[in-house]
């Protein structure tokens, strides 16, 4: 029997059906079942300890209900799908081929059953001194027809279900391919945008998150640099040296560059979104707070936009 799932695949569309819908084992096997038109149903000692990894991964996690685990897939579980997006359809496509496969080895199976049973009537015929009766050959040809029209029709079935499978596996690869194409063409701008003001802007990104988070800190630290440092300032310009950074632990400083700065600003702007959240969460919004949350927002969009804008 050619194998249903290569290495791995099972665990990546044990993934896909948890995206569907949180689920238990037993209905993950009997929807691998539907899938495979009752031509492959893997056993529960194939799933169950695959579930129990990706739960142990952090990939999926369950709620007992009714005496039974009922897994559902966490925010990790979608990340390493949309990753892996393209492999996913190709293996949509393994897996339309698998059942063409297995309706093949069924159609073989029963052309040789109806041959050896064909060869013994016929060798039981010749030992007999009496004939067959007619009865118990026409029940014998009545069999031999069901069971040649059962396997011609999951022929037929799964050859449909696979040229659907392939016409739709490359549509999505030709789909995730251009969306990527041009979601890496816009990060490499931005990257670019980016990694030639980074220099320039010193810590300006800290300080602007200080001030909008807490008012004081990054924000208030320029500020009173600035009033208090005025024969410093014009000689630190004169010479040409960076501006000083604020006094204190600088905001998300525990975020280690990963050497691709388009992913650093991205980590900046969630960290500062779940910031924001947090101080909402934790303190309350009324409408005085968010039109003024509202202003230091804008002004920052403005100021950052402006950071990121190629110098002329």
């Amino acid at each position: 029997m050619p194998p249903v799932f290569a290495h791995g695949r099972l665990r990546l569309y044990l993934l896909k059906l948890l995206d569907e819908a949180p689920r238990h084992g037993y209905e993950v096997i009997r929807l691998l079942e539907e899938r495979f038109q009752g031509l492959y149903a893997p056993s529960a000692g194939t799933v169950y300890p695959r579930l129990a990894k990706l739960e142990a991964e952090g990939l999926v996690t369950y709620a007992t209900e009714g005496g039974r685990k009922v897994y559902s897939i966490t925010e990790a579980g979608r990340a390493e799908l949309a990753d892996r997006g393209g492999e996913l359809a190709d293996l949509e496509l393994e897996i339309r081929d698998s059942v063409s496969e297995l309706a093949a080895e069924i159609r073989d199976d029963v052309r040789g059953a109806a041959g050896a049973l064909r060869r013994e009537m016929r060798a039981a015929a010749s030992a007999s001194a009496t004939p067959v009766e007619d009865a118990s050959w026409a029940a014998a040809k009545e069999e031999l027809r069901k069971a040649k029209q059962e396997w011609k029709e999951q022929a037929r079935r799964a050859k449909d279900e696979s040229r659907r499978a392939r016409e739709e596996a490359q549509a999505a690869r030709r789909q995730a391919k251009e969306a990527q194409e041009r979601a890496r063409e816009e990060v490499m701008r931005i990257a670019s945008q980016f990694q030639e003001q980074f220099a320039k802007s010193g810590g300006m990104l800290g300080n602007l998150a200080g001030s909008w988070l807490g008012g004081t800190g990054a924000g208030s630290g320029s500020g009173a640099g600035t009033s208090t440092g005025g024969a410093g300032t014009g000689k630190d310009t004169a010479a040409g040296a960076a501006p000083s950074a604020p006094a204190g632990p600088r905001w998300a400083e525990d975020l280690t560059p990963s050497g691709d700065p388009a992913r650093d600003l991205d980590r900046l702007l969630d960290r500062f979104r779940d910031d924001v959240r947090d101080a909402a969460r934790d303190h309350g919004v009324t409408p005085a707070r968010l039109a003024e949350a509202r202003a230091h927002l804008a002004a920052a969009a403005d100021r950052l936009a402006e950071t990121l804008r190629p110098r002329r």
